[in-house]
């Protein structure tokens, strides 16, 4: 795949990622996963089946959408938040200034490389939160397995929103955020322990 982490890079990190979790299992460190996600009245629908004589219809509209931000722990403790709006890196670096201004121990935020996460803004204040205690630590490319956010949206959108949710852009957008907001309280994700092999 053009521009995919060398075999090296990719177990270096994957060693460190490694190390983080661990930290983070000892109470040592707050780790959080982040990304984001677009949440639209473009069903998801992974699968599906139906009776030989049946119709199934679920209503669709492109271009009414709400854009989800996550940080995530393995733990289900969870900072969401949500726009209308397109994401651009300003609001990714909006986010990370007020975790900044927050944190109760050493964090570290595990993100891909996207361009808006990426880019000068994000870059150029990266030593301020620093000294401030918050680290951010970069997958290898092309890597999103590795990151549990993937999970979350998976989940959302394929098991906690239900069809009737996308009767209306209103609806849609007011089930995605109870939803997102009940992470941690009355919904959860079993995530399994990190493993990973240099092998």
């Amino acid at each position: 795949m053009k521009n995919k982490e060398s075999e090296e890079i990719y177990r270096h990190k994957l060693a460190i990622l490694s190390e983080l979790e661990t930290l983070s299992e000892t109470n040592l460190i707050d780790l959080y996963y982040a990304d984001e996600s677009r949440v639209s009245l473009e069903p998801s629908i992974p699968y599906g089946w139906q009776f030989a004589d049946e119709e199934v219809f679920m209503p669709s509209a492109k271009g009414n959408g709400l854009n989800c931000f996550a940080l995530l722990m393995r733990n289900n403790q969870c900072l969401i938040q949500t726009s209308s709006e397109t994401l651009t890196s300003r609001f990714i670096f909006e986010q990370f200034e007020n975790l900044s201004v927050r944190l109760r121990k050493l964090t570290v935020v595990v993100l891909d490389n996207a361009r808006i996460h990426t880019s000068g803004i994000i870059k150029e204040r990266i030593k301020v939160w620093q000294a401030r205690g918050l680290y951010i630590f970069y997958l290898p490319r092309y890597s999103p397995h590795l990151n549990i956010v993937e999970t979350l949206w998976r989940k959302l959108k394929y098991e906690w929103l239900t069809p009737s949710d996308y009767q209306s852009k209103e609806n849609l957008f007011y089930q995605t955020k109870s939803a997102l907001k009940a992470v941690g309280s009355s919904l959860f994700i079993r995530f399994s322990k990190f493993r990973h092999t240099l092998a």
